[in-house]
């Protein structure tokens, strides 16, 4: 079976059900979620809760911010990730120097990146300096696989840290240009420091892999995260200015963002520059065919980020302060879908259909066979919200009771829903005698519905407030910090979904040799 080539039919048995939790989330020791130890043991809950899928989101260096959705290469791992604790289980760094650590316990702490970033350029000296043996062939392995890349980002990271962390076009010209003598100088005078960057790389692949490993060994797959829009202070827009709507001093025209909408009432202002889609288009869709073909070697499958911009796109005015003067600009997404299924074969996506939706949009998810979300949380407010509720759901859906950019289910309860919404949710789930009844009473609803996958935020499983909300969309600061503690995931948690599991036939992959997303009308057999 191909890697991202799950099929999901019509039989109940191969309904699934699976948790949202990132990274960073997890209680690892050093002040932030990583891909040791407790990526293990969550696991192991997962497989104990007979949840088939787990919900990460983007795993790509953060810029400013900390937002996974912003990040500094569409293709590289971020560092913050890789578990010291694993290279010192490999020899490469010392049990010592992981004493003094943050702990296991508390909020992402983001100050730590620092400190952590120092012992991991440790760690790939140790290994740069240590004897050639098999670890060295496999890092050549993973260099000459992915140069296409990691050359470039290597490049990138060294001079954003030689400049003071400043955004490339803010380099001097020869290197913000990408002037070959430049370029050349900077590999003759840095090579090892460029070096150190590949070895970093490699310690997240060699990590992500095991625990990949370890989720198919356990029976559960793994959904990622491909955010539609890049930041400007990233590889990708260094590397390919021309694939991306810029001015004469490399900055942009115009950025991606929302109109006004359920989270803002001046909408989003994103920032991210837009794509040059006519000369994506004239060069076949490269740079979209070699990222989300390093996608589909990451994960099972591939959850896309405002689909909705692949159709028609908020082009915002560089300059403005809010999103309100944008206007939609149409996108070639039947070009660019079309493109990667020649190049790629079966597409594993999961379109996040939310926002304004219009029926191209709808036309477009469902020409190229994506499952579409459904939020429960958005199902109360009016009649024209109904859509969100599990009676009108189709089977080639994928519902949650939030994301991360929804507060928690209790948090929605206690201080987003008003008296109207709350007397839906008790007319359609039934009353509750206490407040923390309308987690699980969503959860079941979820669960129950015909949508043959369920998502639930691990903040609902473990009927958490609101100060375990992940993001809040149009906040700059705050977001992104919630992790669980390290006693949190008790096994009642884990016996009682698995028995929600079994009622609502939600307890198993059963054909992991099939190859399609695709709705189950069209996996049957011939006339």
């Amino acid at each position: 079976m191909k890697r991202g080539s799950i099929r999901l039919s019509v039989d109940r048995s191969r309904r699934v059900s699976g948790i949202l939790l990132h990274l960073t989330s997890l209680p690892s020791l050093g002040g932030i979620g990583d891909m040791g130890p407790a990526a293990f043991a969550f696991v192991d809950f997962l497989r104990n809760a007979k949840q088939r899928l787990w919900q990460v989101l983007p795993l790509n260096p953060v810029g400013y911010g900390n937002s996974p959705y912003a990040a500094l290469s569409a293709f590289a791992g971020n560092p913050l990730l890789i578990s010291l604790e694993k290279l010192a289980d490999g020899g490469w760094l010392s049990r010592e120097r992981l004493q003094g650590l943050p702990s296991a316990q508390g909020p992402v702490n983001f100050a730590v990146a620092s400190e952590k970033l120092a012992l991991l350029v440790e760690a790939a000296q140790n290994f740069l300096d240590a004897p050639k043996g098999d670890a060295w062939r496999h890092f050549e392995h993973f260099c000459e696989e992915h140069r296409s890349w990691l050359n470039d980002w290597v490049m990138y990271a060294v001079l954003r840290r030689r400049f003071g962390y400043a955004c490339w076009c803010d380099w001097p010209k020869e290197f913000a240009t990408r002037q070959p003598e430049a370029l050349e100088s900077l590999l003759r005078e840095s090579g090892r420091e460029l070096a150190i960057e590949q070895i970093i790389q490699f310690f997240f692949a060699v990590q992500w892999g095991e625990l990949l490993a370890y989720c198919h060994e356990r029976d559960v797959k793994v959904m990622g995260d491909v955010a539609i829009f890049v930041n400007h202070d990233s590889a990708d827009v260094w590397i390919y200015p021309d694939q991306f709507s810029l001015d004469a001093d490399l900055r942009p025209v115009e950025v991606a963002g929302v109109p006004p909408d359920y989270f803002s009432e001046t909408g989003q202002k994103w920032g991210n520059p837009l794509y040059n889609w006519e000369a994506m288009q004239q060069g076949g869709f490269s740079w979209w065919v070699a990222r989300v073909r390093r996608a589909m070697q990451l994960y099972d499958l591939i959850r896309l980020d405002h689909f909705r911009g692949f159709e028609a796109y908020w082009a915002v005015p560089a300059a403005d302060e809010t999103a309100i003067n944008g206007q939609w600009v149409k996108a070639p997404g039947d070009a660019l879908f079309a493109a990667l299924r020649r190049e790629l074969g079966v597409l594993p996506f999961v379109a996040e259909d939310l926002g304004m939706i219009t029926p191209e949009v709808d036309a477009l998810r469902l020409k190229f066979e994506m499952p579409g979300m459904k939020i429960l949380q958005f199902g109360f407010g009016n009649r024209g919200a109904q859509g969100y509720l599990p009676h009108l759901y189709e089977e080639n859906a994928v519902v949650y009771t939030g994301t991360h950019d929804n507060n928690t289910t209790l948090g929605w309860w206690v201080e987003n829903t008003s008296e109207a919404e709350r007397l839906n949710v008790q007319t359609y789930m039934g009353n509750f005698t206490h407040e923390a009844q309308v987690v699980w009473a969503m959860i079941r609803a979820a669960e129950a519905s015909v949508a043959r996958i369920c998502i639930l935020p691990l903040q609902d499983v473990l009927h958490l407030g609101s100060s375990a909300r992940m993001n809040t969309p149009s906040l700059p600061d705050g977001n992104w910090s919630w992790r669980y503690e390290p006693d949190a995931l008790h096994p009642d948690f884990a016996t009682q979904l698995a028995a929600l599991m079994e009622m609502t036939d939600r307890d198993g992959w059963v054909d992991p040799e099939a190859e399609s997303l695709g709705p189950p009308e069209e996996q049957g057999t011939e006339d």
